[in-house]
């Protein structure tokens, strides 16, 4: 009741539909980053499949990530500067990997054969650059936009590791979109990258308390011990489970080939909500906390108006894509 009598629900009701945001975008833009990144390790055909399984969704799924930054420019102004100001590089980094992606991904297909190769490159690069952009700044927000060596390397390791987890994803996606030799590699290639991820989580998991005397005391005190001591068992929970069903999948068809995929969003939803209740209430770790960082209140009313009646849409025909194009990719035409 204080939060509502108090008017911070407002503030709190936009940090949840960031975190959404981010959150989804996370999960379907990261599966079609992943399957960049992978495809230098399939054949030229293989690729060509790889594309057509990510055709009808890659580009809508970026509008999540407009969604999240407008929601922080418009609903926390000052939180934006802040974090913007400190992440100017990679921001202008991703932006170009994003570039690249796009160009790339039309003209590998109307290009003259010997030049199909460089655009292919093109994609990957563009979608590496834009994981590990991402992972870097995730390292950095969490350090509290630290400078140094330590925080450096810091981030560059969790950029790698925000490339596993796309890798993972994307990997799932391709064991659900595809058949035959693409779909066994694709297994494959989930069992490499689940190590990769599951080796962040942990340092990222350990490594967060260490540099956060917030987080420490979330972590190690009561109430908060209580709620967030079960995430760390699901955390290994899902783990077992997608080992266990990638080892599964190699023998026989024994699980349905959509749950690695549900697994791996599974860890997703589960490391968002550990790290955002950790911060919680802030939006700028140890400096600016969600009500302080909002815009007035008469404003956030105006914009929730406008978001309701967005957000309808946005799920609305994202639903009714992966609807109309679900089952096995088919061969992509430009046509």
């Amino acid at each position: 009741m204080e939060i509502f009598e108090n008017g911070q629900w407002l503030p709190l009701t936009f940090a949840l539909l960031m975190a959404v945001a981010v959150l989804v975008y996370a999960v379907l833009d990261g599966y079609d980053l992943g399957v960049g990144i992978l495809m230098r390790l399939a054949t030229p055909a293989e690729q060509d499949t790889m594309i057509a399984s990510i055709g009808p969704f890659w580009d809508a799924n970026e509008t999540w990530l407009v969604l999240a930054v407008g929601l922080l420019l418009i609903a926390f102004p000052q939180a934006n500067g802040i974090v913007l100001g400190h992440l100017y590089v990679p921001t202008f980094l991703m932006l170009i990997g994003l570039i690249l992606r796009g160009v790339s991904f039309d003209f590998r297909a109307k290009a003259k054969v010997e030049h199909k190769e460089r655009w292919n490159l093109a994609f990957t690069g563009g979608s590496f650059l834009v994981a590990i952009t991402q992972g870097y700044m995730v390292g950095a927000y969490i350090l509290g936009f630290e400078y140094g060596l330590f925080p450096l390397l810091f981030c560059l390791m969790t950029g790698l590791f925000v490339a596993a987890a796309y890798s993972l994803i994307g990997a799932c996606w391709l064991i659900m979109k595809t058949e035959g030799e693409l779909q066994k590699k694709a297994i494959a290639w989930a069992g490499t990258a689940v190590k990769g991820t599951t080796a962040g989580i942990a340092l990222v998991s350990i490594a967060t308390p260490l540099v956060s005397a917030h987080v420490f005391a979330r972590w190690t005190t009561f109430p908060d011990l209580l709620i967030l001591a079960p995430l760390p068992l699901i955390v290994i929970g899902l783990t077992v489970w997608l080992n266990s069903s990638l080892r599964c999948l190699q023998q026989e068809p024994c699980v349905k080939q959509w749950m690695p995929f549900a697994m791996t969003a599974g860890l997703y939803v589960t490391s968002l909500i550990a790290l955002a209740y950790s911060f919680y209430p802030y939006i700028v770790p140890g400096q600016l906390k969600i009500v302080d960082a909002a815009s007035a209140p008469e404003s956030l009313m105006f914009i929730l108006v406008g978001a309701l009646i967005v957000l309808p849409f946005l799920f609305g025909y994202t639903f009714y894509a992966y609807k109309v194009f679900h089952g096995k990719a088919k061969e992509l035409s430009y046509d």
